[in-house]
């Protein structure tokens, strides 16, 4: 049986914005935890086949720097469906890829490891959503899912102030001109957002495509924030599938909850 007890616990890497201040929420880096190999360190995902007792220390030393909360995750499909969780959600993981809530001591947390992680937060009418944007689900239209599901809450598009967190950069996110030219047919306007890569491919800005399906789907520009780097350039500080080259790696907690 492993034993944790040797380890000094690390500060947990965490990145926040000021868009959603009045809210508990972090971008969690991989810094700070007990896993190794694929997974060092702070590997929260416990269905990647990473160890049973250094996934439970690691979230030990998450609800250690976060006492209170409980935690709301969805099995992660590269959709747009958004579920709503309220009291009693418990430790089911219905496939999605986006949660809304209005309920206190819930935080809603989303796993990446180069997708794009979305918070919003409607401050005043106090709703929250946390959303998981891959490229399919990108394509699927999951940004104006989740606004939509946080209005049938109460929240107001104008209202909601969202943080697009570390994710692959266009620097890095190189796609065959096909899936380019999918992203151009599906969604008006994303032309903007690809440069020309090697022959036959190309490189997109995937936060800037949801920064702008966002924009479409009411949130002021000015509300939405972009935190932190490309997930592959600082494959040091963040889980990153494409500087694993496609293998397994851990897997990085975004999560939002409404403060008390």
């Amino acid at each position: 049986m492993a034993s944790f007890h040797q380890f000094t616990a690390a500060a947990l890497d965490a990145a926040t914005s000021p868009h959603l201040a009045g809210t508990v929420h972090g971008f969690m880096g991989r810094a700070g935890g007990v896993s190794r190999g694929a997974y060092a360190t702070f590997n929260l995902a416990r269905w990647i086949g990473d160890d049973a007792e250094a996934v439970a220390e690691n979230w030990r030393r998450w609800r250690a720097n976060y006492p209170g909360l409980a935690t709301a995750n969805v099995a992660q499909v590269h959709g747009a469906t958004i579920h709503r969780v309220g009291r009693g959600w418990g430790d089911i993981r219905p496939e999605g890829d986006g949660m809304v809530s209005a309920q206190s001591g819930v935080a809603l947390g989303v796993f990446t490891a180069d997708c794009a992680p979305i918070l919003l937060a409607d401050r005043t009418r106090r709703v929250i959503g946390a959303l998981h944007a891959g490229w399919r689900g990108t394509i699927a239209g999951i940004a104006g899912a989740g606004v939509r599901a946080m209005v049938e809450l109460g929240a107001r598009p104008e209202a909601i102030r969202a943080a697009i967190g570390p994710a692959i950069g266009q620097c890095c996110f190189e796609v065959d001109l096909e899936l380019a030219e999918r992203f151009e047919r599906e969604i008006a306007g994303a032309a903007v957002f690809a440069r020309p890569g090697r022959p036959g491919k190309a490189y997109l800005d995937l936060r800037g495509i949801n920064r702008m399906l966002l924009e479409r789907a009411g949130l002021n520009p000015d509300a939405i924030d972009e935190v932190g780097p490309c997930t592959r350039c600082s494959n040091d500080r963040y889980f990153s599938r494409r500087a694993a080259g496609g293998a397994v790696t851990g897997l990085q907690m975004s999560f939002i909850a409404l403060s008390d």
